[in-house]
């Protein structure tokens, strides 16, 4: 990082790269990844979306060489914000390969055995067996291979969260880059009706969060969900099915009024989390909530950028990993914190997380796009404070522009996945959010 170039001319610069980076993992069909001990070569089809496009198998960096639902629903967000020419192309195709999966039926993995056959004798302990298969319900799954084939490692299913993601994403794609044409758009009028109606049949169901570690009922499982129902009911109305429309929009209403629940008033923030047995855990504040408004979005003041409640919870989550990160000690002025996922995490460095701070940013910005009419100053100051999370980030971002999943809270080094998809996208969405405002 250059210590005289002002924040505006490094996102300038680094904002081509973060879109030529983001786009290696989108159709990343001249990558092989062998996974030899599962039996497996992987090449991933048109409309795929890995998490990362670095090959790695837990030696040290981890295996995302999947497709993860929600993942690609954040990614394929972002590009929709980015003027390329393949835009439009990669959309029709993420389309068509979520399409693709409805052919997925885990009961012919059972019926077939042969492919255990090819299953090194040390990863059997690893994979998925008879009965998880035999149950699979394809949108319920947390991620495929992005071949269009079922993952058969044994991984915490179900997450509906995904699906959820996906249904805002291409409806928002279909009302500012709308119509794509003839078969494309009946692809997308079909994915939309059996993904809406999916998240319609399943809201009620606890599942895992968006970290794919705890069963629970989850602040942003539901606002997504919510969301998606919402947005949903207007889209199936508009198709001449009125009795759906009225199902979803009763859905909504029902999970709004639960999401008030999350609530924590004695410290002041939204649990991300409320567990079947009622009892807190130590991720209850977790950056989920901040990442649940700017997914989610909407018009409502209540659970999105307008709601004050947030950036309480905001407030938190800085206070937490200013004292527990020795990144964020002593730090200069005019940067923020470097944020990670909840207190106490384990995974990797447990450090901060590129999506997370950029989240804090995005959320700074749109706060600061409602408030401006009214309150000028508020707007104002959290524009200044959407800067000081960037600014942390170019402060941890080498010259070449690599943003991995992690960096460390001692000493920014990255950590975890190289490349991660999502550190592009959330950078690219905070930086359009900060334009906006």
């Amino acid at each position: 990082m250059s210590e005289t170039e002002s924040l505006e001319r490094w996102i300038e610069r680094q904002y081509p790269i973060a879109v030529t980076n983001m786009l290696r993992s989108i159709s990343a069909t001249d990558i092989t990844k062998p996974r030899p001990g599962f039996g497996q070569t992987i090449v991933p089809a048109r409309g795929s979306v890995v998490a990362s496009p670095v090959p790695a198998s837990y030696d040290p960096d981890p295996d995302y060489f999947f497709h993860w639902y929600r993942d690609s629903a954040v990614v394929m967000d972002a590009l929709r914000l980015v003027e390329t020419e393949e835009a439009s192309e990669h959309f029709c195709d993420f389309v068509n390969f979520s399409l693709s999966l409805n052919e997925l039926r885990g009961v012919d993995l059972v019926d077939d055995k042969s492919w255990r056959d090819g299953v090194a004798e040390d990863f059997r302990q690893f994979v998925r067996e008879d009965h998880d298969l035999a149950s699979v319900t394809v949108r319920g799954e947390t991620r495929v291979n992005p071949d269009g084939s079922l993952d058969i490692s044994r991984w915490n299913r179900p997450q509906y969260d995904g699906i959820a993601a996906r249904v805002l994403t291409v409806l928002r794609w279909a009302r500012s880059r709308g119509p794509f044409g003839g078969l494309n758009d009946d692809a997308v009028s079909e994915l939309l009706d059996e993904d809406i109606r999916f998240v319609l049949a399943h809201w009620r169901e606890p599942s895992y969060d968006i970290w794919e570690e705890e069963k629970a009922h989850h602040y942003y499982t539901l606002r997504l969900q919510c969301a998606a129902l919402e947005e949903g009911a207007a889209w199936l109305a508009g198709q001449g099915d009125p009795e759906s429309a009225h199902q979803a929009r009763a859905a909504a209403l029902d999970i709004r009024g639960r999401l008030d629940h999350y609530w924590h008033h004695e410290p002041g923030y939204y649990r991300s989390r409320l567990t079947e047995d009622g009892k807190p855990t130590p991720k209850d504040l977790d950056i989920a909530v901040i990442l649940a408004a700017i997914h989610a979005a909407g018009a409502s003041p209540a659970h999105s950028p307008a709601d004050a409640r947030v950036e309480k919870t905001l407030d938190a989550l800085d206070a937490v990993f200013e004292a527990d990160y020795d990144i964020n000690h002593d730090r200069p002025a005019g940067r923020g914190p470097a944020l990670g996922r909840y207190r106490g995490d384990e995974y990797y460095s447990g450090g901060a997380y590129y999506f997370s701070t950029h989240a804090a940013a995005e959320f700074c910005y749109l706060r600061a796009a409602v408030l401006k009419a009214e309150d000028p100053e508020a707007a104002a100051r959290l524009k200044a404070r959407g800067d000081g999370y960037l600014e942390t980030i170019r402060a941890f971002t080498p010259e070449d522009g690599e943003m991995s999943e992690q960096f460390d809270r001692k000493t920014g080094e990255h950590t975890s996945a190289k490349h991660l998809a999502w550190s592009y996208a959330g950078f690219i969405s905070a930086v359009e959010a900060r334009r906006a405002a």
